[in-house]
């Protein structure tokens, strides 16, 4: 499973709205840091497909998004839960500090 590309347009219905936590890449096509953390974000949507929703936002295409939520380096990666802000990476990480956060907010599958 891949993150879905989302727009200024649909970020509310996607995000803010969603019945489970949203997990928000914030890059663009020419950021190197983002190119090397697009990989792990797709495992992690792998690993926590139907726990976790993942979305791609383009800030070269959506800045008003960006700007919104006060984004200035990329990638910016956030987690969305029940609409609220619960966690903020900028800059390139691991995946086990994405796992962390994303333990604590979501329930192990049975």
């Amino acid at each position: 499973m891949k993150p879905v590309d989302i727009t200024s347009a649909t970020f509310e219905e996607m995000v803010l709205k969603a019945p489970i936590p949203v997990f928000v890449d914030f890059w663009a096509p020419w950021c190197g840091p983002c190119k090397m953390v697009a990989p792990i974000v797709e495992e992690l949507a792998n690993e926590y497909e139907g726990r976790v929703r993942f979305v791609k936002v383009n800030t070269d295409e959506h800045g008003d998004v960006a700007a919104r939520y006060g984004i200035r380096g990329i990638p910016t990666l956030m987690l969305f839960n029940a609409g609220l802000e619960a966690a903020r990476w900028v800059g390139y990480r691991s995946k086990a500090d994405f796992k962390q956060k994303l333990d604590e907010l979501v329930a192990k599958p049975a």
